[in-house]
């Protein structure tokens, strides 16, 4: 490690190959915390390179434990995080949206490293056991429409950083990759960035991929549609910039979207809104990126269609069966 880090300090940047190879030791606990954190550092102080995420992206996936779970028509509703907002759980709830409204959904998540509730803490904290099974996670899917995959369940350099991550508190290089390496690798992708730069390395990574996927940006910096401003939406066919108007709703107040102090906190807006309680501008975020994930996959008709449906899923309750199921 300490060539590798002489290497970096001194400007240069890694191929593919040594990306991959380096994170692969860090998984086999070949490095200690000290040379780790030195090594995630150069990566604070600099952009990370095409080639490095990409390197990092396939030792994750070489290294992923293997999962058996029909993904072929499921879709992904994630963001980086690290946005620095502290929203609600917006693509948490938007996963049992899409879900209530028909959609199948494998929803990959984490503990909050750089934030204080990510979806792993959220529904842990709602009494959701991780599962790590082929078997358990495809009965979910099939019950309830969706299933969570508890990232560190199935990526081993997750488990060997974890605790460091959450000691430094600071949006890292890990964030980028929680995306890109869901290990049933579904057909659909709603993936959310906090910024222009990041969303265009993630779209040189995914046009190579036969997978359709989905990147969106508000445009004040959060990694979701949050209707607090213009949304950029990126996709293989191009991309396009949304007002709040555009996608059928008024703006939002920030302030509305404030995830509280706690996991618990987090865990009552969640099930809030949910059970039909949430105010007027949460239920517009959740129903926007559940209307515009819909329209990705190209099955429910027009994106009117799809606003209707999520709307329907969302205060008939349809969401909330879907989350009961999955507690069960």
């Amino acid at each position: 490690m300490k060539e590798i880090l002489q290497y970096l300090f001194n400007h240069h940047t890694l191929s593919k190959s040594e990306a991959k190879s380096v994170m692969i030791e860090i998984a086999q606990n070949k490095f200690n915390a000290m040379e780790v954190t030195a090594f995630i550092s150069v990566f604070l102080m600099r952009n990370i390179t095409l080639k490095e995420l990409e390197g990092f992206r396939d030792a994750f996936l070489k290294m992923a434990v293997p999962l058996n779970v029909d993904a072929n028509d499921a879709i992904d509703i994630v963001g980086t995080g690290g946005d620095g907002k502290n929203t609600f759980n917006i693509s948490t709830i938007t996963s049992f949206v899409v879900a209530g409204a028909g959609q199948k959904v494998t929803k990959h998540g984490n503990y909050g490293a750089s934030t204080q509730t990510g979806s792993s803490n959220v529904l842990e904290e709602m009494g959701y056991q991780f599962k790590n099974s082929s078997e358990q996670l495809q009965e979910d899917l099939e019950k309830a429409n969706i299933c969570f995959l508890h990232a560190p369940y199935f990526h081993p350099a997750l488990l060997s950083v974890g605790s460091l991550r959450k000691s430094l508190g600071l949006r890292t290089f890990f964030n980028l990759l929680g995306p890109l390496v869901n290990p049933v690798k579904p057909q659909y992708s709603m993936i959310g960035v906090y910024n222009l730069e990041i969303a265009r390395l993630y779209e040189y990574l995914l046009q190579s991929d036969n997978k359709d996927f989905m990147i969106v940006h508000s445009m004040d910096g959060y990694d979701e549609i949050s209707l607090t401003h213009d949304t950029k939406i990126i996709t293989k066919k191009g991309a396009e910039i949304y007002s709040t108007e555009d996608l059928g709703f008024d703006s939002v107040n920030p302030e509305n979207l404030n995830a509280g102090k706690t996991t618990a906190e987090a865990a009552k807006i969640l099930r809030s809104i949910l059970q039909g309680e949430g105010s007027k501008q949460q239920n517009s975020v959740v129903i926007a990126n559940a209307a515009v994930a819909l329209h990705h996959t190209n099955k429910f008709g027009n994106y009117d269609d799809c606003l209707l449906m999520a709307q329907e899923s969302l205060f008939e309750k349809k969401a909330l069966k879907c989350l009961e199921l999955l507690l069960e």
